[in-house]
Parts: C-alpha cells; sequence; structure tokens
C-alpha cells in the first residue's frame, strides 16, 4: 500500500496555497503568542513569561514555560495548515481525496 508524505496536493493546489500558507503561517505565530501568553499569565499569576537566559526564573519554569510554547504553537500551526488547506479545496472545488483506512494488524 502506497502512503502520501501528506503533502499530496496537486501543482494548482500547491501554487494557490503558497500565499495563503505564508499569510496563515504568520497570523497563527502570532495568534499562538497571545494564546500562550494568556494561558501563562492564568497558569503562574505572572504578566510576563520567562525568558531563557533570566536569572528571575528557575530551570524548572523556563522548561514548563518552553514546553507550553512548543505545544500550543504546534496545536495552532496544525489547526492553521489543516483549515488554509480545506480552504483552498473548497475555494478551487477540488474534491479532497478519499480517506485512508487504518489496517490494524
Amino acid at each position: 500500500m502506497k502512503r502520501g508524505d501528506g503533502n499530496e496536493l496537486t501543482g494548482l493546489e500547491k501554487l494557490a496555497y503558497k500565499p495563503i500558507g505564508l499569510l496563515f503561517g504568520l497570523i497563527g505565530g502570532l495568534l499562538a503568542g497571545k494564546v500562550f501568553g494568556i494561558v501563562w499569565k492564568r497558569i503562574s499569576n505572572e504578566d510576563e513569561t520567562p525568558q531563557p537566559l533570566s536569572d528571575d526564573y528557575t530551570t524548572r519554569e523556563v522548561l514548563l514555560a518552553a514546553t507550553l510554547q512548543g505545544a500550543i504553537f504546534g496545536l495552532i500551526k496544525t489547526a492553521v495548515d489543516r483549515y488554509g488547506l480545506k480552504g483552498v479545496r473548497r475555494f478551487l472545488d477540488t474534491p479532497r481525496p478519499p480517506a485512508r483506512r487504518r489496517v490494524e494488524v
């Protein structure tokens, strides 16, 4: 069974998605930064997020903040990519490829 690499866009879709993907990527990064700031403020009761080289925070706080920031960024980046692609396909009226079924062994 041949599996795609997750990048199964046709030539026209790739061309249409590039500028949209760049724009959405920028917006997603800004959104992820804001969401992280809000989440960190709620869980730590501090206005600023810990900076990696700051002596004002413990190593544990800095690593926890970095882990949380990465998780939030990854979630938002994936959501933006998926919904951006769906939007381009809908705009181009391109049918979605059939879903692959998982084969359990």
